[in-house]
């Protein structure tokens, strides 16, 4: 496994991070368990969560696994680096406070229920999950700043943010002469290259650490998910939200590439997320032990500059970042 500095931090973290949005409803809890020993063995030390996984119905469940996991073994929550998120609603309706969005009332309460599910003291890693452009930085900064001079988190990460939200938050950051945001949790695949305008410019400037989330692009770059394999999940999804004729072709000409490299496609994929700068971590989200163990190679695969360049090609970009893209 390789590992990686976490922004500008000294925190080391695995370049696979293991995303757990399926434990509790597309994974049960007695696979979720084989997965977490798994990834453990295989040296991924850095695991992602939520405080409303797996869905909104089941708000905590993938918490509770984690912390269950936790509890089963001595020694097993001082090897993970712990990440999870707070801005979602937690299926209190008659509460206002509870609704989406953040604030140092709703910071502070769910990092506590998050602990609680988790079972442990403290979240290593503590993300907004998304930009909550009415409260205002001073609120959010001195929530978190509570937090860590209580020993209950360690960094604050962000996800969904534009790159003048990165700028605005570290701005206020700076003000207060704290550490500021360390990580991005943001999407980005090879159907998805928007966040090279502006994201991954002002991250890399900032000194934020991009985690790339749903690198296969919700399994159209995982395979199977082309016309004429009706047995997989992904093809029955893409029956619902068929790609344009210019997708399919691209993701026929990629299967071939990857056949070339006597590679899957998603670990190709992936492999294309660890190699773009100011990527720190890809977020992978087996539902079963075996698609984990198929994907672990990744960390040790190495594309060379003839393959990246056929990949631009395949599936480009903006054009660079903002504004040269655009602009003379």
């Amino acid at each position: 496994m390789q590992y990686c500095y976490l922004g500008r931090s000294g925190l080391r973290v695995s370049r696979l991070c293991l995303g757990t949005f399926n434990f509790g409803l597309a994974t049960d809890e007695s696979e979720a368990r084989r997965i977490m020993d798994g990834a453990l063995e295989a040296g991924v030390n850095f695991f992602d969560t939520a405080n409303h996984y797996p869905d909104f119905v089941h708000c905590g469940l993938s918490e509770q696994i984690i912390g269950r996991w936790f509890a089963e073994q001595a020694g097993r929550r001082e090897r993970v680096v712990m990440a999870t998120k707070v801005y979602q609603p937690m299926g209190n309706p008659d509460d206002p406070n509870d609704a989406a969005g953040l604030s140092k009332y709703k910071i502070i309460r769910h990092a506590e229920d998050s602990l609680r599910r988790l079972r442990t003291d403290h979240i290593d890693l503590f993300q907004m999950h998304h930009v909550d452009r009415h409260a205002r930085w001073e609120e959010l900064w001195e929530a978190f700043e509570v937090l860590m001079a209580q020993g209950k988190i360690g960094y604050v990460g962000s996800s969904n943010f534009a790159g003048w939200d990165l700028a605005v938050a570290q701005a206020a950051a700076r003000e207060r002469h704290c550490f500021g945001l360390v990580s991005e949790q943001h999407k980005y695949n090879l159907l998805c290259r928007w966040p090279e305008l502006e994201v991954l410019p002002a991250a890399g400037h900032l000194g934020i650490g991009v985690l790339a989330y749903s690198p296969l692009a919700g399994g159209m770059l995982g395979g199977g998910a082309l016309p004429g394999d009706e047995r997989s999940r992904r093809a029955r999804l893409a029956q619902r939200r068929p790609p344009d004729e210019q997708t399919v072709r691209r993701l026929h000409e990629f299967e071939e590439l990857c056949r070339e490299r006597q590679e899957t496609v998603a670990n190709v994929a992936t492999a294309w997320i660890l190699a773009q700068p100011a990527l720190n971590a890809a977020i992978i989200g087996p539902r079963t032990l075996e698609q984990l163990q198929q994907v672990l190679p990744v960390a040790d695969t190495d594309l060379d500059d003839p393959v990246l360049t056929r990949l631009d090609a395949l599936f480009p970009g903006p054009g660079g970042s903002a504004p040269e893209a655009y602009a003379w």
